[in-house]
């Protein structure tokens, strides 16, 4: 490391800024603390990036419920990161930083393997069918659907 990347001068200079801060109320025997928790910081950050990829890569996870079970009810779907059920998996997935095809290459699933629950599905068509969703402009409804 060069002069600039010092973690112990970075750590210094951040603990100062943060005593510099009006709003700290800091008592003195914390402050050898803060110090050890930024130099902490500071090294763990100034680490390369290939450390911190390399146990999660290997890591094998385990599923809080089988694919079967996860699928068993139209209304949801249940995770297989923390064994709840969720009508959509995208949001939940996104909070636990996965994509969709990450989550399903996590936990050997099929490409087709679902994100919504059929239930939910299947009423979002319909809501989106009856306002109209899906129809060239000026298309009418024909006399079977309803008019």
């Amino acid at each position: 490391m060069n002069d600039e990347t010092n973690p112990v001068e970075l750590a210094v200079e951040l603990t100062i800024a943060w005593l510099g801060n009006p709003n700290t109320r800091a008592a003195s025997a914390d402050i050898p603390l803060f110090l050890q928790s930024m130099h902490a910081a500071v090294t763990r950050l100034a680490a390369p990036a290939v450390d911190d990829a390399a146990p999660a890569s290997g890591q094998d996870y385990t599923p809080a419920v089988t694919a079967r079970k996860s699928l068993s009810s139209r209304e949801h779907i249940i995770s297989m990161i923390d064994g709840k059920p969720y009508r959509t998996l995208r949001r939940h997935l996104s909070t636990h930083g996965l994509t969709p095809d990450e989550y399903r290459q996590r936990y050997s699933l099929r490409a087709d393997y679902p994100m919504v629950a059929p239930a939910y599905s299947e009423s979002r068509s319909a809501m989106a069918k009856t306002i109209g969703l899906g129809r060239k402009p000026g298309e009418r409804k024909h006399k079977a659907d309803g008019e």
